[in-house]
């Protein structure tokens, strides 16, 4: 059989944001991975040329009427783009979808199960759609296929190190002088007053809570009814009327004690009895979406052997693909907007290995995101299948070991910005490490576990941590000194530090990567405060008013009121946005733009990225907030680019660049890495070092080995995730942890 000749992706003349004329061929069914510093051009490349031009002759194929409901692409800034494949992007923006969008439902595992069950469940139940809390016909009626409703938050209802007397009831109408709840409790003779209530037995208990009405005398010539106080609560609140309906007074008051609780009638299993009733070996369908993954791979296992049917090792396959990338630890009815950016892609991943179709071009932006180096082969593994099932994989990565499983790898170079935009290597791993790149430099050097270490100057303790899959664990950050933690996906970091730790430090300072802004209107130069400086500016040297230097004020574009494009609503799809065609995209009207300030307009300063800001301006107020972006590496960002463009890592970073000034405080940094070329993590050390030389406290949760050598200490969770995490795995220096025979990360050190 003749060998077929090697087919290219042929680029020529890319222009797109900075790329410089970009012109390069991608070898198709293998996989390319594009590396290079943070804003060096990477994705604009591949999203914004690549991908952009393959979605848009994609769309083209569709008829005028279906084209009129899709996002209109504008042609990319390019020569020539030939020998494109159809395009899937895994990129890491979340899943959304709301209580009824699933692990399960996303992956179509969930479809599967359900026709298992009505073929296999024991008594027969209905067809699969019995089996659906998205079908009426399947929903619980109670909650309409939520799980979920409103509930009392018996936490914050009842404090139970205390009696009655002592105040143990915490809702409004059992609180303060003449409080009539409080008498009607006493007076019910059900209860020793005197008595905590972490001493009652469960019906005294079930009594305060759920009594019916009986009659009591308050001793004050009023005869009233005792009913259990959360039954009360529930029945005033949230059945009979509904709170948030109330007046503002009493929602304020009542709110904080309402949370969302397991429905009554389905216990959070979400879908009818009748379908509930139904089982395979032991288990209905509710049972096995609540189990861990790699637990439930177990149970269907054991199904295969003795039923063989193909449904089922359909079944096996995909949860087999769940574990193989590191998510055994989730569980089908986890929702799919509790997921992280890096879990999100990887399920988005897991449904594609799972499809049929072939020579397809599958886009991923950094799929090593939240990944433990554990964890990174499997990654690896499943890049591999693609591309050996015929399909084209190409990815913007930063991992050293992910950019080793590279069949070709474009490194776009050599700086960020305007000092980007250029392919600056093409070759192999091996080409790549003898290449005087910034990428090859870094490759051939790995950092060293550091020296010495700070001592601490106190400690922060977490006490009893039982959040998620926490088993009650107790641990002491160390203050003065910089501490990561450090683990598997789903051993417990984040329940740690995000759900225990700030619980019991409040006062704790997050940076996370969450996003700062999700209107087009906010800009990094509005949210570091220095855009009422600039604008000032403009107006005193042009003495006019410095409301016109505002395009959310008098300056603004009449056509497009500021926005700079104009916005189509395509009903249950996403927004189409066109560019302004009177100011061009400028946001400014025309008169606005004739005023100037040492030469350039007010597009144009906005055009200028941070490190061009820095030198242009001498204005003594916004220097330090400039700087403070460059010192974070953000020097690349324009200062009015807006937010909701920025990504998850650089939303991280600019609230870091905002929180600098601060002295003798807790920080804690969620994964600070991501995003980050290696070349850039010396900066992200010394940013580290400046925070804690200052007084501060830095916590991070990270998996990059070389921020885990630069720490002064570590506290590693573990042994795996899931219900096999959880517990303290490792507590000192990354000296220390380097000898350990515990953690998993020792041996990576």
């Amino acid at each position: 059989m003749p060998i077929m000749a090697q087919e290219y992706i042929e680029i020529r003349g890319a222009r797109e944001n900075n790329l410089q004329g970009v012109s390069l061929k991608i070898p198709k069914r293998q996989i390319t991975i594009f590396t290079g510093v943070s804003g060096s051009g990477k994705s604009s490349l591949v999203f914004d040329t690549i991908a952009a031009e393959a979605q848009r002759l994609l769309n083209e194929n569709f008829s005028m009427f279906v084209r009129n409901f899709l996002p209109r692409i504008s042609q990319p800034e390019a020569d020539e783009i030939k020998n494109l494949g159809m395009p899937i992007i895994v990129d890491q923006r979340q899943l959304g979808g709301g209580p009824h969008s699933t692990v399960g439902t996303v992956t179509d595992i969930a479809t599967a199960l359900r026709l298992m069950f009505s073929r296999f469940g024991k008594p027969y139940a209905g067809y699969a759609n019995m089996f659906s809390f998205n079908d009426p016909a399947g929903m619980c009626p109670q909650c309409n296929g939520q799980g979920q409703m409103m509930g009392l938050d018996m936490d914050l209802a009842f404090d139970m190190n205390k009696s009655i007397n002592e105040g143990a009831l915490r809702l409004p109408e059992y609180t303060g002088k003449n409080a009539w709840g409080l008498e009607i409790v006493k007076h019910s003779k059900l209860f020793d007053n005197d008595k905590k209530l972490k001493d009652f037995s469960e019906k005294e208990l079930h009594d305060l809570y759920h009594s019916k009405p009986i009659a009591t005398d308050t001793m004050q010539g009023v005869k009233l009814k005792f009913e259990g106080v959360v039954d009360k609560f529930v029945r005033k609140y949230l059945v009979e009327f509904d709170y948030r309906t109330m007046s503002e007074r009493t929602q304020n008051t009542i709110g904080p004690f309402v949370t969302m609780g397991p429905c009554h009638l389905c216990h959070g299993a979400r879908i009818n009895q009748k379908a509930l009733a139904c089982k395979i070996d032991g288990h209905n369908i509710a049972d096995l979406s609540a189990m861990q993954v790699d637990k439930l791979l177990e149970v269907v296992k054991k199904l295969d052997t003795h039923e063989n049917h193909s449904l089922i090792k359909t079944v096996e396959e995909r949860l087999t693909n769940l574990v193989e990338i590191g998510l055994g630890y989730l569980s089908l009815d986890r929702t799919t907007d509790t997921l992280s950016g890096g879990e999100s892609q990887r399920v988005k991943l897991v449904k594609h290995l799972n499809g049929a179709l072939v020579d397809v071009m599958y886009i991923f932006d950094e799929p090593s995101v939240g990944l433990h180096p554990r964890d990174v082969h499997r990654l690896n593994e499943l890049l591999a299948k693609l591309r050996d099932q015929g399909n084209t994989v190409l990815v913007v990565e930063h991992d050293p070991d992910v950019i080793k499983a590279a069949d070709h790898i474009v490194d776009i170079g050599p700086g960020a910005g305007t000092a980007g935009g250029k392919v600056v290597f093409e070759g192999a791993y091996s080409e790549l490490l003898k290449a005087r790149t910034l990428t090859g430099e870094h490759l051939r050097d790995e950092s060293p576990i550091k020296p010495q270490f700070r001592t601490a100057t106190g400690k922060l303790t977490i006490t009893d941590a039982h959040a998620n899959n926490l088993a009650h664990v107790s641990v002491d950050i160390p203050t003065g000194v910089f501490t990561v933690i450090t683990g598997v996906a789903g051993s417990g970091k984040s329940s740690l530090i995000h759900q225990a730790f700030l619980k019991q430090h409040p006062g704790a300072i997050v940076v996370d990567q969450a996003p700062v802004g999700t209107s087009s209107r906010s800009t990094p130069a509005t949210y570091i405060g220095i855009f009422d400086a600039v604008r000032k500016a403009f107006a005193k040297e042009n003495n006019v008013d410095a409301g016109l230097f505002s395009f959310n004020s008098k300056g603004a574009c009449d056509n497009c009121k500021g926005a700079g494009f104009l916005t189509q609503n395509l009903g249950f799809l996403d927004d189409a946005k066109t560019p302004c065609d009177v100011c061009g995209g400028k946001r400014f009207k025309d008169e606005v733009l004739e005023y100037k300030y040492q030469g350039k307009s007010i597009t144009d300063v906005l055009d200028l990225t941070m490190a061009e800001a820095n030198e242009f301006f001498s204005l003594k107020e916004i220097a330090p907030s400039l700087q403070s972006l460059n010192d974070v590496g953000l020097e690349y960002l324009t200062l009015g680019q807006p937010l909701s463009t920025l990504s998850g890592g650089e939303c991280q970073r600019i609230k870091l660049a905002s929180e600098l000034h601060k002295k003798g405080s807790a920080y804690v940094l969620d994964e600070p890495t991501t995003g980050l070329h290696i070349s850039d993590i010396q900066r992200l050390h010394l940013l580290i070092d400046r925070l804690v030389d200052e007084g501060n406290t830095v916590i991070t949760i990270e998996h990059n080995l070389d921020v885990i050598r630069q720490a002064d200490w570590v506290v590693d969770l573990g042994p795996d995730g899931g219900d096999k995490g959880g517990h303290i795995m490792f507590e000192g220096t990354p000296a220390e942890l380097a000898k350990s025979k515990e953690a998993l990360i020792a041996k990576y050190l």
